[in-house]
């Protein structure tokens, strides 16, 4: 079993260990869903997983804890821009590495003023941008 195997292995059954779960692994799960499931199935899937390790986890929903959908969809899309234009790699670490604007967590905040970003309805929902819209790739036939 590969190590991509075993973190979706341990992720999905709900034993990825909260002290290891940041922004890298985040990337991760999407990039590893994206190659596995179109782009609606692996959002649905990534949103399920992160609410189940955060109630796994005690982590309460709370306006400024919790799932954000708009942080989370914003993020898929911005990786499944870059599997498009860039193509996948060898493992999901690997892709991470080869691709350092996904490890810029405060990306977001070309796209999102902080006060839509942090407004309930972000939280709740996926908002489009107000500050500039998210890259889609011209590859994309969606």
């Amino acid at each position: 079993m590969t190590d991509d195997e075993k973190f979706l292995v341990e992720f999905e059954a709900g034993r990825w260990p909260l002290e290891q779960w940041h922004h890298q692994q985040h990337i991760k799960l999407a990039y590893l869903y994206l190659r596995h499931y179109p782009f609606d199935e692996a959002m649905g899937r990534i949103r399920a997983g992160i609410k189940a390790h955060n109630q796994a986890r005690g982590i309460p929903e709370l306006p400024e804890r919790g799932y954000h959908e708009t942080m989370t969809q914003a993020w898929l899309r911005l990786v499944f821009v870059t599997l498009q234009e860039y193509g996948p790699s060898e493992t999901a670490d690997k892709f991470y590495e080869q691709n350092p604007q996904l490890s810029e967590k405060k990306v977001l905040r070309l796209f999102y003023s902080r006060e839509l970003f942090m407004s309930p309805q972000a939280k709740a929902e996926f908002v489009d941008p107000d500050l500039a819209p998210l890259p889609r790739s011209k590859k994309d036939v969606s």
